[in-house]
């Protein structure tokens, strides 16, 4: 399962609405074959610089998670395709991501959860970990120097690119720093992965792969 398979064969994936706190929030939902072994929610970058859940590093991630077997939810915040509302610089974000979850875990609360996002969204995914519980945590090229980030959970999942432009790796490795959290380095990757986004699913899987939910 953990292969090369097209993502057709793979997974179904299910366009869905979900209620948010002021409105309809677009998602969609990828069913892996088989019995899933966990449920990953994923937010996606900043709406303002044209995030949206259609991002190359959202649906990867995505592709993965329902590789490895996991219910995969990606979501638009307020404001972004057919979601309701405007951009609420990260709070009424942090308020539609858990929503999200909370849908996630009333259809799927038997299974494992796990937080993801990237850039912004991983900047939201770490503020929603402080609400509700996650067993794991992966977060992609977080925004650490636009946001104050809070501190993670010790076992998360942090992958930053050696050249990201946005977000400088010493900046994320500062961040990391003063949690003693570690860090996983793709050596020459931008922040939005250009042509390393092979080399992002492997860091995720093998991550993932023997380890028990």
């Amino acid at each position: 399962m953990c292969g090369g398979a097209p993502q057709d064969l793979i997974a179904t994936i299910q366009e869905v609405d979900i209620p948010g706190p002021i409105g309809m929030l677009e998602a969609r939902v990828h069913i892996p074959h088989g019995t899933p072994r966990a449920i990953a929610v994923i937010a996606h970058p900043l709406p303002t610089m044209g995030g949206t859940m259609e991002n190359k590093v959202v649906t990867t991630l995505a592709n993965i998670f329902t590789e490895l077997g996991f219910v995969a939810l990606r979501f638009n915040f307020r404001g972004v395709g057919a979601s309701g509302g405007s951009f609420d610089y990260g709070n009424g974000e942090t308020e539609d991501a858990l929503a999200v979850t909370r849908y996630a875990l009333n259809r799927h609360g038997n299974l494992p959860l796990i937080l993801s996002g990237f850039s912004f969204g991983a900047y939201v995914q770490a503020r929603v970990v402080q609400k509700i519980s996650a067993q794991q945590l992966v977060l992609i090229a977080p925004a650490v120097t636009r946001y104050i980030m809070p501190h993670v959970p010790r076992n998360t999942l942090l992958v930053h690119g050696e050249l990201d432009e946005i977000v400088p790796l010493g900046d994320a490795l500062k961040w990391a720093r003063s949690q003693l959290l570690p860090v996983v380095v793709l050596p020459e990757a931008v922040h939005f992965f250009h042509g390393q986004l092979g080399q992002l699913k492997e860091v995720v899987r093998h991550y993932f792969i023997g380890q028990p939910l």
